[in-house]
């Protein structure tokens, strides 16, 4: 693998630091070379065959332009699940992983089945999760993008359960007679990076990854929590629950938002780093 590293390091060093280099160099090895954690530290005098070199090689080269890993592999994990993942959708985040978390610690142990509705589903990894962990649970997910619903379409097949999906703009969304008061929950992950904030952000994300799934305009930067909290007073049952993964930089204000509602009770939640980054709020 003398010239894999060689190659590897050539075109990476000044791009990442060590570790996320490490961290690439065992994926590509595992997905594109299909060895094994332990043949990638043992196996060092490995000759690739020039087809697999090239893919190799190939992937570096995306890399070297800031490509996100995930959809160079065209994969990534989240909640123990395997998610195809894509240009036209987000990739899955840790911090989703802790919305998900949240939901199934507070319904796991109930034994009915549940009417739970994932409002702008992307990979459909919130949908599909929970729809895993709930399996009692008829789940249903919307996304304004055709090209997710087909990734999230297959993710759902691919981890074995049902989710129905629609395609839907939250935005201009009036529920009818038979949509109301029918949900037991409500979760969105919706687009709340303000525009002025893309400066912040890594090249591989802004370069790479749905700007419609990522941004909000500077002056209406809670615009989705507002729709989506009206839709939620109207289509959750008595004693249901709407959750939010929300920008930490616009906690409060999100958190005074959905309190105008007719919730009988918010609350904010921190994630794993101490950050506002979940609202939980039950009618």
């Amino acid at each position: 693998m003398q010239h894999y590293f060689a190659y590897l390091h050539q075109k990476l060093d000044s791009v990442y630091d060590s570790a996320e280099i490490g961290s690439f160099s065992r994926l590509l090895l595992r997905k594109l070379a299909n060895m094994s954690s332990v043949q990638i530290y043992s196996d060092k005098d490995r000759n690739f065959p020039a087809d697999t070199f090239e893919k190799l090689a190939s992937a570096i080269d995306r890399l070297a332009d800031k490509e996100p890993i995930q959809y160079i592999l065209g994969e990534t994990e989240f909640c123990g699940l395997l998610f195809q993942v894509g240009p036209g959708v987000l990739i899955p985040r840790p911090e989703t992983e802790e919305l998900v978390e949240l939901i199934t610690t507070d319904y796991r142990l109930m034994g009915t089945n549940l009417q739970i509705l994932d409002i702008g589903t992307g990979s459909g990894c919130i949908a599909v999760s929970l729809a895993k962990a709930l399996p009692l649970s008829e789940v249903c997910a919307w996304d304004i993008s055709p090209e997710a619903l087909i990734i999230a379409t297959e993710n759902a097949a691919n981890n074995n359960v049902q989710v129905q999906f629609e395609l839907k703009d939250v935005l201009r969304f009036t529920p009818d007679e038979h949509q109301k008061a029918s949900l037991n929950i409500i979760v969105s992950n919706p687009p709340y990076v303000r525009l002025s904030e893309a400066s912040e952000m890594e090249a591989n994300v802004l370069e790479h990854e749905p700007h419609v799934a990522l941004f909000v305009e500077n002056s209406n930067p809670t615009l989705f929590y507002k729709i989506i909290s009206s839709l939620a007073v109207q289509m959750l049952k008595p004693g249901g629950v709407l959750y939010f993964e929300i920008n930490s930089y616009l906690s409060a204000e999100t958190l005074e938002l959905v309190k105008t509602y007719s919730f009988s009770e918010v609350q904010l939640i921190q994630d794993i780093s101490g950050k506002d980054r979940m609202i939980r709020a039950k009618l």
